[in-house]
């Protein structure tokens, strides 16, 4: 049976966790996004995000006795100050782990939408292929991650709450973590 049978006969609600309104609000979202992000666009970025946002890159651990994220300590753990304050500083001759300036490409599929934790929220899952180069060097940087999001309805959009970028590695393959995932 087909997908479009599927959520014919199921209902699109036990397809995809929401309804279709919601589920192609949210994607747009997330694409838009990735739109602001490749192109530089940082603080028109910052719009999408809620007030009390809390962006978390936890550190992943390959202890076969751990649940495999380090609690304590995180590559990112920032509010909505603390993100601003990276968008501004890389509008200034200080940002010299942007210089020269990333050309990046955020790869955004999979992307998985259930109702909650709050009334007026959704969580999203998604997984992220993240490409960097710089320079003339032609040198890449890839990163792979799951990205755990918390979308908030406000009167006229959705906001970005939360997200928990989980990445795939436990030794970074870049040079610097200086760009938003």
């Amino acid at each position: 049976m087909s997908v479009d049978g599927l959520i014919e006969e199921f209902g699109v609600m036990n397809a995809v966790g929401v309804d279709r309104d919601t589920r192609e609000a949210v994607e747009a979202f997330m694409f838009r996004e990735a739109e602001l992000l490749d192109g530089g666009q940082f603080r028109e970025w910052l719009g999408l995000l809620d007030p009390d946002i809390r962006y978390v890159v936890p550190v992943r651990t390959t202890r076969e006795d751990s649940a495999g994220w380090v609690g304590a300590i995180a590559h990112w753990n920032d509010d909505y100050t603390g993100l601003e304050m990276r968008v501004l500083r890389g509008e200034t001759d200080f940002s010299w782990a942007e210089s020269p300036r990333s050309r990046t490409r955020h790869f955004v599929s999979n992307i998985r939408t259930t109702a909650g934790p709050g009334t007026d929220e959704l969580t999203v899952r998604s997984n992220l292929l993240f490409f960097r180069s710089r320079g003339d060097s032609g040198r890449w940087e890839l990163l792979s991650a799951e990205r755990v999001d918390v979308l908030r309805r406000t009167d006229d959009s959705l906001r970005l709450a939360r997200r928990e970028v989980l990445l795939d590695h436990s030794t970074l393959p870049i040079d610097n973590l200086s760009v938003f995932l």
